[in-house]
């Protein structure tokens, strides 16, 4: 066991701020990368305030799921990866590998239940009380769980696809986003403006649906065919019973009805953003009377997330972000929380060393 640095939070009040935190040492599948660049994901701000009664927060909370590093250590077993390479993990770093669905690539879904979270999971290793984030200069992880970045693709604009990306991907693909189906996608943040590019580059008819006027503009131009102002009853009016998908990002709880009635008969909405309190109860007829669901999704798996950043490589796709030192990391929340961001905050993690 050795100390490595990072940001934590040490109740759901406090700010986060520099400590020292143990890392277990490399075993002999294990991959250590240096962290180069961590996202902010609204689920980090969701745990370091311990908003999800389903999941308490244990502290110290180290968050970061977004993580782009250089290999600097392997264990005698690593096969795929050596010192110098540019890698990568996101949301979990472990499971059982032995039931159905991890024998199907789905491990997110461990029937086991042995899904190990980056942070505010417990640790397998005993290391510490939980397993701490990226928000930190280094960590170890099994080589099952690292991924490997292209090399076309910029560092710190990678970083939120490991979370951000692939939650958009991975119903896109599962729900066959593409050519001649619609696809409209709900709130256009840091998930939402991952969902726009992607059903765009699928060849799907993009629809954005936003709140805001001012973010028209921007949402054709990161791909969107239209842009529905979703508080403005004509403009919905128009699109009832028409689309085949609708990916719904936005992490507060709202009317789901406003939403499932423009669905076609089989469409589907599938909810991505994880409020920390429930959305209203859909009304049953809006589903019965036209077979239409309301479905989930959980990020995506291992092999699926490498799928992904293979296909961002070759379409030339990353996240929009704004770059800060860890010392703003406090400020960004409070901007993450007003919507003051386009589209996603990436941590420098070089500036820990400051």
């Amino acid at each position: 066991m050795s100390n490595a640095r990072a940001f934590a939070a040490n109740s759901p009040t406090s700010r986060l701020e520099s400590v020292t935190i143990p890392r277990r040492e490399v075993g002999p599948d294990d991959v250590e990368f240096e962290i180069l660049f961590c996202g902010v994901c609204h689920s980090d701000i969701h745990t370091v305030r311990n908003e999800w009664d389903i999941w308490p927060t244990v502290y110290p909370c180290v968050p970061g799921h977004e993580i782009v590093g250089r290999v600097t250590k392997v264990g005698p077993k690593v096969t795929k990866f050596k010192p110098g390479d540019l890698a990568a993990t996101g949301c979990m770093i472990d499971s059982c590998l032995k039931c159905r669905s991890c024998q199907e690539h789905l491990e997110q879904y461990c029937d086991n239940g042995a899904t190990i979270f980056t942070y505010n999971s417990h640790d397998p290793y005993n290391t510490a009380p939980t397993t701490y984030g990226g928000y930190s200069d280094r960590i170890v992880v099994k080589e099952h769980f690292v991924l490997h970045v292209p090399k076309t693709l910029d560092p710190a604009a990678t970083a939120p696809l490991l979370c951000a990306g692939i939650t958009l991907y991975s119903p896109l693909k599962h729900w066959n986003a593409g050519p001649g189906k619609k696809v409209g996608i709900v709130g256009l943040g840091g998930l939402g403006h991952m969902g726009v590019k992607f059903a765009h580059a699928l060849g799907a008819h993009t629809v954005l649906f936003t709140t805001s006027t001012s973010k028209i503009e921007d949402g054709k131009r990161l791909g969107a065919s239209e842009v529905v102002v979703s508080k403005n009853a004509d403009e919905m009016q128009r699109h009832i019973r028409s689309f085949d998908l609708i990916v719904n990002t936005v992490a507060a709880p709202h009317n789901l009805d406003a939403y499932t009635s423009l669905l076609g008969r089989d469409g589907t909405m599938v909810l991505v953003g994880a409020p920390a309190t429930p959305h209203p109860s859909p009304a049953v007829f809006n589903l019965l009377m036209a077979r239409r669901s309301i479905a989930g999704s959980g990020i995506g798996g291992i092999a699926e997330t490498q799928e992904m950043l293979d296909y961002c490589a070759k379409h030339c796709i990353t996240s929009d972000i704004e770059l800060i030192p860890i010392q703003k990391i406090n400020e960004a929340y409070e901007r993450v929380i007003k919507g003051d961001v386009k589209y996603r905050f990436v941590i420098d993690m070089q500036s820990l060393k400051a």
